[in-house]
C-alpha cells in the first residue's frame, strides 16, 4: 500500500481523530521542509518567508486582516524538528487520555478551540500591551501547536487530575504536577525571549480548564466546531443532510423516556474503591464513562 493511501486511510476513518491531528502537522511540516529545499536549491530561498507568511499568525492587525486563516493554520505549523516532535509527543499522550474518555469529537473541539483561543490572547496582548506593543510592530508572527496542545493537558489534568504518567529519570508524576509545570514554564517563557508563545500557551490552558469544567456542567463548548466540521465533511464527501422521518407507534415506558440511567451511588462507591486500590488506569472504560456520567449529576 502506497504513503498516500495510507493517507487517505487515516482521514476516511471517523474513529481516527487523534492520528489524524498528528498527521496533519506532519504535512505541514514536510511541505514547508520541501518547499524550503527547493527554493534554497533554485536559488530563490528569500522567498520562502512568503511562503510562511500564509501559515503562521501574525501578531500585527492589517497582515491578519489579510490572513484570517491563521488563525488557525498556525496551530499546525512548525519550523523546527524539536519544536514539533515535542508537542506532537505531548499531543499523543495526553490527547490518547482525552480521546480515551470524552470522544473523537471532544478532542478535535479541544484542539481547536485551544488553538483559536490562545492566538486570540496573542493578538490581543501584543497590541493592547505597551510592553507588547513592539513586537506587534514588528510582526512578529505565532506558530506551533503549542496553545491547542497546553488547552489539551489542562483538560486532561481537569478532568483527570490524579491520573499518573510515568516519566523517564523522573517515575510516576501525577497529571496535575505536570500541567502546573507546564504554565510555570509558559510564564518562565514570557521574559525569556519568548513571550508570544507563553501567553498564547496560557490562553490554551485557560480554555482547557473551562472546556472540562462546563462539561462537567452539562455543557459542550464544542459542539460549534463539530457543526462546523461536520458541515465541511458534507461539503468534502458530497452527503446530504440526513433526514429522518418517524412513524407513529405506541408511547414508550416512562423509565425509557429519562434518557441514559446515570450510575448509582453504589457503583460510583464501588469505583472509586478500586481506584484507591489500584489506580485509575485498572478502569475499563466502562467505569471511566459511568465515573464521568456521575460528575455532571
Amino acid at each position: 500500500m502506497s504513503i498516500v493511501q495510507d493517507i487517505r486511510t487515516a482521514f476516511s476513518r471517523r474513529d481516527n481523530a487523534l492520528n489524524q491531528l498528528l498527521l496533519i502537522n506532519v504535512l505541514v511540516f514536510v511541505f514547508l521542509v520541501l518547499v524550503k529545499a527547493i527554493l534554497w536549491l533554485s536559488g530563490f530561498q528569500g522567498y520562502f518567508g512568503n511562503v510562511l507568511r500564509q501559515f503562521v499568525l501574525p501578531s500585527d492587525l492589517p497582515s491578519l486582516v489579510r490572513h484570517p486563516w491563521t488563525v488557525l493554520s498556525y496551530a499546525f505549523t512548525h519550523e523546527g524538528f524539536f519544536h514539533i516532535l515535542f508537542n506532537l509527543l505531548n499531543l499523543y499522550w495526553f490527547g490518547a487520555l482525552v480521546r480515551e474518555y470524552l470522544g473523537d469529537r471532544r478532542l478535535v473541539s479541544l484542539y481547536i478551540l485551544g488553538g483559536l483561543v490562545g492566538g486570540l490572547v496573542f493578538v490581543l496582548a501584543f497590541n493592547l500591551l505597551p510592553t507588547l506593543r513592539p513586537y506587534a510592530v514588528a510582526g512578529t508572527p505565532l506558530l506551533g501547536a503549542s496553545a491547542a496542545v497546553t488547552a489539551i493537558v489542562m483538560g486532561a489534568a481537569t478532568l483527570l487530575p490524579e491520573y499518573t504518567f510515568s516519566l523517564i529519570l523522573v517515575g510516576p508524576v501525577r497529571i496535575k504536577y505536570i500541567a502546573a509545570f507546564t504554565i510555570l514554564i509558559s510564564v518562565i517563557a514570557i521574559n525569556q525571549g519568548n513571550p508570544g508563545g507563553g501567553i498564547a500557551h496560557i490562553g490554551g490552558a485557560i480554555l482547557g480548564y473551562f472546556f472540562i469544567k462546563q462539561l462537567q456542567r452539562g455543557r459542550d463548548l464544542g459542539r460549534p466546531v463539530q457543526a462546523v466540521g461536520d458541515w465541511v465533511g458534507r461539503l468534502v464527501t458530497g452527503r446530504p443532510n440526513l433526514r429522518v422521518t418517524h412513524r407513529s407507534r405506541p408511547a414508550e415506558p416512562a423509565a425509557k423516556a429519562t434518557g441514559p440511567r446515570k450510575p448509582a451511588q453504589e457503583e460510583i462507591d464501588l469505583i472509586l474503591d478500586k481506584i484507591s486500590r489500584s489506580g485509575y488506569e485498572s478502569l475499563s472504560k466502562e467505569e471511566k464513562q459511568k465515573l464521568f456520567k456521575a460528575s455532571q449529576q
